[in-house]
C-alpha cells in the first residue's frame, strides 16, 4: 500500500500529523522532550528495565472503564539518552499512526505491521526534528551538524543527517564507522555513486585530526561542498560527511 504513495504524498501526511501532535502537546519550539510531549498526548511513560528491546505501545485496561484503557508507552534500557528519546518517539508513532493512514485513504485494520512500523519509525524522525523548524534552522546554520545538534540535542547526529535527506538541497550523506564505509545515501538518487577523491580527503582529515573538515570542491565534480564531522568517543569513530550535489 505504502509504495503506491508518491514520496511527497507520505512525507506531507507524516509531518502534518507530526505537527498536529505537537501542537496538541503544546509544544512550539526545539529541542522536542518526547517524554514532555508524551505527557503532553495524555500517554503514560513506564519504564521496564528487564524488556530485551527498548520500547513498545500498550494499552493498560481502566478500572471501571470501558476496557479502551490508558496509552502507555513502556521503555527498556537505553545505552544513552538519545535513544531513549527515539524509543519514545518512535511509540508516540505507533500511536498516531493511524492518522497518517487516514490522511493516504488507506484504511487501518488493512494495514500490516510492518507498514505500521515503517510509518512510527518515519514518525519518531518527524517529530524529534518537526519539518517546519528544521527546515528554517537548517537554514540559519547553514546546515551544520554539530550546530542542529546543540539545538536539537534529544536526537542523535544520525538521525538528523537522516534528516536531512528529506529535505533540499540535494546532497549525499555518508557515514562511517571504524575508518570503513557504514551506509551511504541520498536525495537525489536510490544508489549515489562511490565516495569521490574528494570526499574521501575531507573524511580522511576528520578520521585523522578529530576535527570538522570542508572542502568547496569544484563544480566540474559534480559537487558544490564536502564537509564532515567528527563523532568520535573512547574506543569508536564516526564520521558523518554532507556532500553537496551541484545543481545545474
Amino acid at each position: 500500500m505504502l509504495s503506491e504513495i508518491p514520496d511527497d504524498e507520505f512525507a506531507a501526511a507524516l509531518d502534518a500529523c507530526a505537527a498536529e501532535a505537537l501542537w496538541e502537546a503544546g509544544i512550539d519550539g526545539p529541542p522536542i522532550d518526547a517524554l514532555v510531549l508524551a505527557e503532553g498526548l495524555q500517554l503514560v511513560v513506564a519504564r521496564d528495565y528487564s524488556m530485551p528491546y527498548r520500547g513498545r505501545f500498550v494499552r493498560l485496561a481502566e478500572c471501571g472503564g470501558d476496557g479502551g484503557g490508558l496509552g502507555t508507552i513502556v521503555v527498556g534500557a537505553a545505552e544513552r539518552p538519545e535513544r531513549e528519546q527515539w524509543a519514545v518517539a518512535h511509540e508516540i508513532g505507533e500511536s498516531i499512526a493511524y492518522r497518517v493512514f487516514e490522511r493516504l485513504g488507506i484504511a487501518f485494520d488493512e494495514v500490516l505491521p510492518t507498514a505500521r512500523e515503517q510509518v512510527a519509525n518515519h514518525l519518531a524522525g518527524a517529530l524529534l526534528l518537526p519539518r517546519r523548524w528544521f527546515v528554517a534552522d537548517g537554514r540559519e546554520l547553514d546546515w551544520d551538524l554539530l550546530e542542529l545538534k546543540e539545538r536539537y540535542n534529544t536526537a542523535s547526529h544520525e538521525l538528523i543527517a537522516r534528516r536531512m535527506l528529506e529535505m533540499r538541497p540535494p546532497i549525499v550523506i555518508t557515514v562511517c564507522d571504524q575508518g570503513r564505509v557504514h551506509w551511504r545515501r541520498s536525495n537525489v538518487t536510490v544508489r549515489p555513486p562511490d565516495m569521490l577523491r574528494e570526499e574521501r580527503a575531507v573524511w580522511r582529515d576528520a578520521h585523522q585530526t578529530g576535527l570538522p573538515a570542508y572542502d568547496p570542491v569544484a563544480a566540474e565534480t559534480g559537487l558544490e561542498s564536502v564537509r564532515c564531522w567528527p563523532i568520535h568517543e573512547p574506543g569508536w569513530k564516526r564520521e558523518i560527511i554532507r556532500s553537496e550535489v551541484a545543481e545545474f
